[in-house]
């Protein structure tokens, strides 16, 4: 049987149900996990953190989920080579728990956006886009949506076409 993909809830988290039902639609069991639940990483295959609101950002977008006890668990698989997608305010909370190195800033306009943009896939290399066909619709909706990282960091990603 094939391991699900755990689905991190925190206080605020919206999107997690498109989460399962996008996995239940690629053929993926999915589950959830908790904010402050302690769990087995070799339990599954892969983790997401959804979009939201985690505690409502009141202190930096992200900040306070990076410090719930089931990220230590998130942080254990990340360097074991476990596959983690962060959506959103997911993005944030692995920005903000180290796991990625960089940040997200307000937008250049300093006001929030909302738009559907098109996901054009450059390589299907990665564990999450083998499944993603390009010109893929996406809504977006933030203030704090530009990711800045240091000038390796862009680099890096952009050899890796991340």
């Amino acid at each position: 049987m094939t391991k699900p993909v755990g689905v991190l809830r925190f206080l605020g988290t919206n999107c997690d149900a498109d989460v399962l039902e996008a996995f239940k639609t690629l053929g993926q069991p999915a589950e959830y996990i908790w904010w402050s639940d302690r769990f087995d990483k070799k339990n599954y295959s892969g983790f997401v953190l959804p979009g939201g609101f985690s505690y409502g950002d009141y202190l930096r977008c992200g900040a306070l989920a990076a410090l719930a006890p089931a990220m230590l668990d998130i942080m254990s698989a990340a360097s074991s080579g476990f596959p983690i997608l962060g959506i959103c305010n997911g993005f944030q909370i692995l920005c903000e728990a180290r796991l990625l190195d960089g940040a997200l800033t307000k937008n250049l306009s300093r006001l929030f956006q909302e738009e559907w943009v098109e996901l054009v896939g450059e390589s299907n290399q990665g564990v999450w886009g083998k499944k993603i066909k390009t010109g893929l619709k996406l809504p977006i909706a933030h203030s704090m949506g530009r990711f800045i990282a240091p000038t390796d960091t862009i680099k890096k990603l952009q050899d890796k076409k991340m």
